[in-house]
């Protein structure tokens, strides 16, 4: 009961309680209450809005994740429903029992990543495409739109069992999922991808190595339906092989793809359709040329060089061959540590063998004439031994002998003496022989023109050298006209 002076309360029986004093409740004691009310009232509002604020978003995030999981939940019913994967058994093939159901294929190249000669085997990665139709899949749809699925949903269906023939390695890309997906039409069709790398067997001919063009195919085929279960065939005929145009490989060159479809016969299973990725490689040559070919060849023409040297000097001419043959050898081990141990033989082992032997002949060259000069010089010694020196003897015919005179040579020394044609510093090193030229001139007018020569050869043996500097570039130039016009 509020009076006059202020604020009372109601006490026991009825009976209004009011502060004592005189004037009951001063005014600032008034003011207070009344600012304590106050604070008292906005902060039980604001509590109040909080609460309401709170309420109000924990509704809200209620409906979004009730619409959320009811969408899900919806979603994943009717996948179940209109898929009907449990209402069926999907480890048989569709139409079982009935003809053969056709699956298409096309497949796309990614990259071509390597060619061995060495293993014969290349690498490939590509997108492989099936195919086909099932009808227990086929669901109804007022919009005809697909649903895509990806790899989880490919354990329980059925697939087509295709795999690839010779291949040595292969695996389905993982990262970051599997790279797998799987397409459903409302009318039971089915599109089915992979992305998958595979090493495969290549058959190489290298009887032109390495002027050779290859052939390779990637064949694939069904692992347990014949073609009486399962028809494959591919989906677009040659337009079903799509490659990347920015394929190339550092050694080939790549001149076409091409796709083929044939019959395949086991005797214990039966017939089963098989297809087939032919591609065509062209080796590029430059890098041989700078590798092999022309290291060979400055080889062959190094060894030449010994055909200018004096046959005297035989440590340069001797190591100079050996140089050679040793170079040449190590050439051959090197291209053939990079190639497969054929049983016959490449191309370029002809080239080298050849090379080989050139340099091997001009070592052979030398010996011979270093074995006719001392041949050469072991006759002289018994010229020497034979006819006594007539150094005293006026107006007699003589000559030197040092081996590099012919009988020409001695005619034409003939009426000079010692001390006209030899000084008296050479004395020591030259050996005069007086000869009986009358007899010598008949015995060679009786030998003919072919023997003449051989003399000559005989008694000038650098006249070796002078004809093996025509003969051998000669005819290795002859053989590199036919070997080039032959390979090429």
């Amino acid at each position: 009961m509020l009076g006059a002076g202020g604020c009372c309360a109601v006490g026991g029986y009825g009976r209004a309680v009011c502060p004592a004093g005189p004037g009951r409740m001063p005014h600032f004691a008034k003011l207070l209450l009344l600012i304590f009310c106050l604070v008292l009232l906005v902060e039980s509002r604001k509590h109040r809005r909080r609460r309401w604020t709170s309420q109000l978003e924990l509704q809200k995030a209620g409906h979004i994740y009730k619409k959320n999981h009811d969408v899900t939940k919806t979603r994943k019913g009717k996948t179940e429903q209109l898929l009907r994967v449990d209402d069926h058994d999907f480890t048989m093939r569709p139409a079982f029992g009935g003809p053969a159901i056709p699956v298409g294929v096309d497949v796309q190249v990614e990259s071509l990543d390597s060619i061995s000669e060495v293993d014969m085997d290349f690498t490939m990665t590509l997108y492989l495409r099936h195919y086909w139709k099932d009808e227990r899949l086929s669901f109804p749809s007022t919009t005809n739109n697909s649903m895509t699925f990806d790899g989880r949903l490919v354990k329980k269906i059925w697939v087509p069992d295709v795999f690839f023939v010779h291949s040595k390695r292969s695996f389905i890309h993982d990262t970051t999922t599997d790279n797998i997906m799987l397409r459903v039409f409302p009318d039971g069709h089915v599109l089915y991808s992979m992305r998958i790398t595979v090493t495969a067997m290549c058959n190489m001919d290298f009887s032109r190595f390495p002027l050779d063009s290859q052939t390779c195919s990637l064949e694939l085929e069904s692992y347990a339906y014949t073609d009486e279960d399962l028809m494959l065939y591919w989906k677009n005929g040659n337009e079903s092989l799509k490659t990347d145009e920015k394929i190339s490989l550092s050694q080939f060159l790549i001149q076409k793809f091409h796709t083929t479809s044939r019959l395949a016969f086991y005797s214990s299973t039966g017939w089963y359709n098989r297809l087939y990725i032919s591609f065509t490689l062209r080796r590029h040559i430059f890098f041989f040329l700078l590798q092999t070919y022309f290291p060979a060849t400055l080889m062959v023409m190094l060894s030449w060089v010994s055909f200018w040297i004096d046959r005297r000097a035989v440590p340069a001419r001797v190591s100079l061959g050996i140089t050679t043959v040793l170079t040449m050898s190590t050439i051959i081990t090197g291209v053939n540590a990079s190639m497969p141990r054929v049983s016959y033989i490449k191309a370029v082992d002809i080239y080298l063998w050849v090379s080989f032997v050139f340099v091997f002949l001009s070592v052979l060259e030398y010996a011979a004439v270093n074995y006719l000069t001392t041949v050469q010089e072991r006759k002289e010694r018994k010229l020497r031994e034979k006819f006594p020196c007539t150094c005293g003897i006026p107006h007699s015919k003589t000559m030197m002998l040092d081996g590099n005179y012919s009988e020409s040579d001695t005619n034409s020394l003939a009426g000079y003496t010692r001390s006209q044609v030899v000084p008296e510093e050479e004395k020591q090193e030259k050996m005069v022989v007086h000869l009986a030229m009358s007899n010598a001139s008949n015995s060679s007018r009786k030998r003919g023109l072919k023997g003449h020569v051989g003399l000559r050869i005989i008694q000038n043996t650098h006249a070796i050298d002078k004809y093996s500097r025509l003969i051998f570039p000669g005819t290795y130039i002859f053989f590199n006209l036919i070997y080039w016009s032959v390979f090429s």
